[in-house]
C-alpha cells in the first residue's frame, strides 16, 4: 500500500488517507451564502471520488467577509442547516467533512472572477459593503478602484473574534470534523500577519507579536469550541513572496507554527503568496511544498502540502519522503472528480474499491 492511502491520526481522528480536496471557491451561492444543490453535488462528488478529506470552500463568518455577494457563509443558523447534509453525505462515503472559516478583509466586496473580480462599492451596488481592513494604506489594489475601506477598531476587532467563536460552533453543529482557520491569501488575517499591509501602530501591529495576535487569538477561540477529540488546522502563506520590502516569509511562519501548535491547532496548511500584485512567485510542480517541509522540520507540527501537484505518485511521494503528512490538492479534483480512485489504482497493491454502482466501468 502507498504511502498516500495510509491513515492519519489527528486527535481521535482518523482520516482513512492522506489526499484533501482543498477550499476552492466556487462564487455560486444566492446573495445570501446559503449553499446550494451545487455545492452538495460539487463537494459530494469528490468524496465519492476517494478523499480522505473534504474541505468546503471559505466559508465567511460574517457578511462583510464574504469575497463576492456570491460566496458561502456559515454567519446563522439558516446557513449551518444548509451545511448539515453535505457533510452527511461526505462522512456516508467515508470522508472526512471539514469547513474553512475566512474572512475576506479588504479583498473582499468583489466581483465573482469570470465577472471581472474588481471592487465594488456600496455608493454603485446595492450588493457591495464597506471591507474591513488592518490599516487602508496599506491596501495594495490588484484590479480596478479601491473598495471602500474601513480600518478595524478595537470593536470590530473583538467583533470578528467573536464571528469566527460563533462560526466555528455552527460549524461542529452542521455535522464538520475538522475547522480551518484561514490565515492565507492575503485575506483578513493574513493582512495584519504582514507588515506590507499592516502599518498599524496599536497592539495589532508593529513587533511580530503584535501582527500574530489576531490570528492567535482566532484560533484560540476556534479551539476553545472545537472538542478535544478533533482536530483544528490553520492555513497560512509561507511567504508573501516580496523579497524586495518588509514582508511575511518562511522564517515568520516556522515561528507563527511553532506558537499555534502550543494553542492546539493540529496541522498547518501551508499555501503562499495571494497579499501583493508584486509577488514573484517561483511557480512549477512542488513549488510550495519546501515550505511546508521546512515548518514540518523545525517545528514538528503535522503539515499540509499544496500547489501543483497533479499525479498520484507525485503526491504520494511527498509523503513518502516526510516533506508533508497531507496532500492537498485543489484544479486536479476539478478536472478529475475521481482522482482520489484513480490514484488508489495507480498506486495501491489492491485498487480502492470504487462505489459499486461503478465498478462495471472499471473491474
Amino acid at each position: 500500500m502507498s504511502e498516500l492511502f495510509s491513515t492519519l491520526s489527528l486527535r481521535d481522528l482518523e482520516v482513512p488517507n492522506r489526499l484533501a480536496v482543498s477550499p476552492m471557491c466556487q462564487y455560486s451561492c444566492e446573495p445570501d451564502g446559503l449553499a446550494t444543490e451545487w455545492h452538495r453535488v460539487h463537494l459530494g462528488s469528490r468524496a465519492v471520488g476517494g478523499a480522505g478529506i473534504v474541505m468546503t470552500e471559505a466559508t465567511a463568518v460574517e457578511p462583510r467577509g464574504r469575497i463576492t455577494p456570491a460566496d458561502l457563509g456559515i454567519w446563522s443558523d439558516e446557513h449551518a442547516k444548509a451545511l448539515e447534509p453535505i457533510a452527511e453525505f461526505v462522512r456516508e462515503q467515508g470522508g472526512v467533512p471539514a469547513i474553512q472559516l475566512a474572512h475576506a478583509g479588504h479583498k473582499a466586496s468583489k466581483t465573482r472572477p469570470w465577472d471581472g473580480n474588481v471592487p465594488i462599492r456600496p455608493e454603485e451596488d446595492d450588493e457591495a459593503w464597506e471591507v474591513l481592513s488592518p490599516s487602508p494604506a496599506g491596501y495594495p489594489p490588484f484590479d480596478g478602484d479601491d473598495p471602500s475601506i474601513r480600518k478595524a477598531t478595537p470593536d470590530d476587532i473583538e467583533g470578528v473574534i467573536d464571528a469566527y467563536r460563533a462560526a466555528a460552533e455552527r460549524s461542529l453543529s452542521a455535522g464538520f470534523e475538522v475547522a480551518e482557520v484561514h490565515a492565507a491569501h492575503g485575506y483578513l488575517l493574513h493582512e495584519f500577519l504582514s507588515p506590507a499591509t499592516n502599518r498599524r501602530e496599536d497592539e495589532y501591529g508593529g513587533s511580530f507579536e503584535n501582527r500574530t495576535r489576531l490570528v492567535r487569538e482566532v484560533t484560540e477561540v476556534v479551539r476553545e469550541v472545537w472538542p478535544d477529540d478533533k482536530p483544528v488546522f490553520v492555513r497560512i502563506s509561507g511567504t508573501d513572496w516580496l523579497d524586495d520590502r518588509p514582508s511575511w516569509d518562511i522564517e515568520q511562519s516556522v515561528r507563527l507554527a511553532g506558537e499555534l501548535e502550543e494553542l492546539g491547532a493540529d496541522l498547518i496548511d501551508v499555501s503562499s503568496g495571494g497579499l501583493h500584485p508584486d509577488q514573484n512567485p517561483s511557480g512549477g510542480p512542488n513549488f510550495q511544498v519546501p515550505l511546508a517541509e521546512q515548518i514540518r522540520a523545525e517545528t514538528g507540527i503535522a503539515v499540509g502540502a499544496v500547489g501543483g501537484i497533479t499525479e498520484p505518485e507525485q503526491a504520494d511521494a511527498i509523503v513518502r519522503n516526510g516533506r508533508a503528512d497531507l496532500v492537498l490538492v485543489g484544479r486536479e479534483f476539478l478536472r478529475n472528480p475521481y482522482f482520489g480512485l484513480r490514484a488508489a489504482d495507480e498506486l495501491a497493491d489492491e485498487p480502492e474499491s470504487w462505489p459499486i454502482q461503478y465498478r462495471r466501468a472499471v473491474e
